[in-house]
C-alpha cells in the first residue's frame, strides 16, 4: 500500500499561493520548498506540491489546464465538523479565494468548498460519525 499522497498543482505565483494557504492555517515543508515548488502540508502523509507552471510543465507533454476556465481535478478534504468546513471556506475567501457555490447539506454529510487564487477547487466535507 502507498504511504503518502502528493497532489501536484500548477501555480502562477508561488509566493501568492503560499501566502493564501498559510492564511488557512496550513504550513510548508521547507525541505521540499524552493523558488519552483512548495510542499504544502495538508495532513499526516497528505501533501500538495505547488509547482510554478514552467516547472510543472517539465512533468508532462500535455498543456496545463487553466483552472479558472476548466476543471482538472476536485481535491476533497475531510473535516472534523461542519464548523471547520465553514471556517476554512471563510478563511479562503478572506485570503483571496472564492466560494463559487452554496454549501450542500445532505443531512449525514455537509460540504462546501473554495477555489484558490489559481482556480483549483478544494472541496471540504464533514460526514456524521453515524454515517461512516
Amino acid at each position: 500500500m502507498h504511504k503518502q499522497i502528493f497532489v501536484n498543482l500548477p501555480v502562477r505565483d508561488l509566493k501568492r499561493s503560499m501566502t493564501f494557504f498559510k492564511a488557512l492555517g496550513l504550513s510548508f515543508n521547507p525541505a521540499f520548498t524552493n523558488d519552483d515548488a512548495a510542499c504544502l502540508v495538508i495532513g499526516e502523509n497528505i501533501y500538495a506540491m505547488l509547482l510554478v507552471e514552467k516547472f510543472f510543465q517539465t512533468f508532462t507533454a500535455k498543456p496545463i489546464v487553466d483552472a479558472h476556465a476548466g476543471t482538472e481535478a476536485l481535491v476533497c478534504l475531510s473535516c472534523e465538523s461542519r464548523a471547520e468546513v465553514d471556517d476554512l471556506v471563510a478563511k479562503a475567501v478572506a485570503a483571496g479565494g472564492s466560494a463559487p457555490r452554496e454549501p450542500l447539506d445532505h443531512g449525514f454529510m455537509y460540504g462546501h468548498g473554495f477555489e484558490d487564487p489559481d482556480g483549483h477547487i478544494w472541496e471540504l466535507v464533514h460526514m456524521s460519525p453515524e454515517a461512516a
